[in-house]
């Protein structure tokens, strides 16, 4: 039960502005993509502006209450939801502003991608972000955010001019490569370990509105042809080209034959920003010589393309994922996805790797806290599953086929896809650790700012 003592000081702290379980605001801050998730937070502070974010940090810290921070509710790891928590909800801080001559785009700390996607395209303006658009842009942003336009243009953090912060004393402050450059440097990368940011300034770059786009489907019996081929031909791909795979169940697609569906395939998602006869000639390369099962690349909307994956990851399932690093997809690794892909154990769950490199490479990795510039693949298995009786089967399944894929990978892991939040330490940070911590020493010494991939403040 609630403690009422509680109820009443944040009353005091914060008038009418809060809500506690029992209320329909209540329950829909509470709702969150992750559905394996099963925390409550003592109470949820929805915020329209930095002066409430403020209001909510300083209630927090007097009543000694742990503080959990929801943006778009995306986070695989469920953060914003933590058990006798304060939630500060930004989801009603949606403003996105395009200031189209200056190529900037200026953003509410709960925003999601397609708030932005949407206002900058009007202008045929992008900012890099995910490759999902209900994503929140806070806690991508913070953990690095990649996504179609990274190889190109970098990472979200590489075209982040300035934010306005609430740090652990209820003060804002802005920082940029100017102004509280070692925080900058900070949240680049850093998670939301120090402050809440209720403002986002990010470079746009000339994109679409028309780009190429779309999965082409291979047999299960050709992945390690083509993934052999996407091996050795992704790196030389054109920078305005990025292309992931997946080890996957087809779905009911019309370009698929319908014995087809429910069969394990192996899928190349294709992003290219350019002519279409030259993207196609780029990307065939990737195919190894085999005929695709289907092919679903076609001239689209930026817009489109930005939203293509939004059912596929749709808030309501329970996901469970692990993250790993590696400087190439070697023959074993291949073989290891592909043995691990007939027993994927339900339609929703996948093997599924990313391709960076690019402009993400070019950044010296101690120019940002992110740290994993030298990576040009991110491997993500990940189940998918709606029945809370399977929990244990479905990460159980996952944990060890995790064992055998970081088996052929290098230290490391996206911090954005790292399901568990308990001692990741440095882990998801690398070679910036050290000075993470010192960052987070001097303006969060008491750890107020944990309900994370936390950076503690004491070895």
């Amino acid at each position: 039960m609630p403690d009422p003592t509680l109820e009443e000081s944040l009353r005091r702290h914060l008038g009418e502005n809060v809500y506690f379980a029992g209320s329909e605001p209540y329950a829909a801050a509470c709702t969150i993509w992750n559905a394996a998730i099963d925390r409550r937070p003592l109470a949820v502070v929805p915020c329209r502006d930095r002066s409430e974010v403020a209001a909510g940090v300083k209630a927090a810290r007097a009543c000694e209450l742990t503080l959990a921070v929801r943006g778009g509710g995306h986070n695989i790891a469920g953060t914003a939801l933590g058990d006798g928590a304060l939630m500060i909800d930004l989801s009603p801080m949606r403003s996105a502003e395009i200031l189209a001559e200056r190529r900037i785009a200026r953003v509410a700390g709960g925003a999601t991608w397609a708030d932005v996607d949407k206002r900058s395209q009007v202008h045929g303006l992008a900012a890099p972000g995910g490759v999902v658009s209900s994503t929140g842009i806070g806690g991508l942003t913070l953990g690095g955010g990649f996504g179609w336009l990274a190889r190109r243009h970098g990472l979200a953090v590489d075209n982040l001019i300035s934010v306005e912060i609430v740090l652990a004393d209820g003060d804002c402050v802005t920082a940029s490569a100017d102004e509280n450059a070692d925080l900058f440097w900070a949240i680049r990368g850093g998670g939301g370990n120090f402050g809440i940011v209720t403002r986002f300034d990010f470079k746009l770059h000339e994109v679409g509105p028309d780009i190429l786009f779309g999965p082409t489907f291979f047999r299960l019996d050709d992945a390690r042809t083509v993934l052999s081929a996407y091996a050795a031909n992704a790196g030389g791909l054109p920078r305005d080209a990025c292309v992931w795979a997946n080890l996957m169940t087809a779905p009911p697609a019309p370009v698929l034959a319908e014995p087809v569906h429910g069969t394990k395939v192996l899928t190349l998602m294709q992003f290219f920003n350019g002519e279409e006869a030259e993207g196609r000639q780029a990307l065939n390369n990737l195919y190894g010589g085999v005929e695709p099962l289907g092919d679903a690349l076609m001239v689209r909307p930026f817009t489109e393309a930005q939203s293509f994956l939004d059912a596929t990851y749709a808030f309501g399932a329970r996901n469970y994922w692990r993250s790993h690093n590696h400087k190439a997809l070697s023959a074993d690794l291949i073989d290891t996805l592909v043995e691990l892909a007939p027993n994927l154990p339900t339609p929703e769950s996948e093997l599924l790797i990313c391709q960076l490199g690019g402009a993400v490479s070019d950044v010296p990795v101690a120019e940002t806290a992110f740290p994993h510039r030298a990576v040009p693949f991110i491997t993500t298995p990940g189940v998918r599953w709606y029945d809370p009786a399977g929990d244990a089967d479905m990460v159980g399944w996952l944990r060890a086929a995790s064992e055998r894929i970081a088996a052929h990978a290098v230290p490391g892991a996206y911090v954005n896809f790292i399901s568990e939040t308990d001692g990741p330490g440095q882990t998801p940070f690398g070679v910036n650790f050290d000075r993470l911590r010192a960052v987070k020493r001097r303006f969060d010494p008491t750890n107020l700012f944990r309900s994370n991939q936390n950076i503690p403040v004491d070895p």
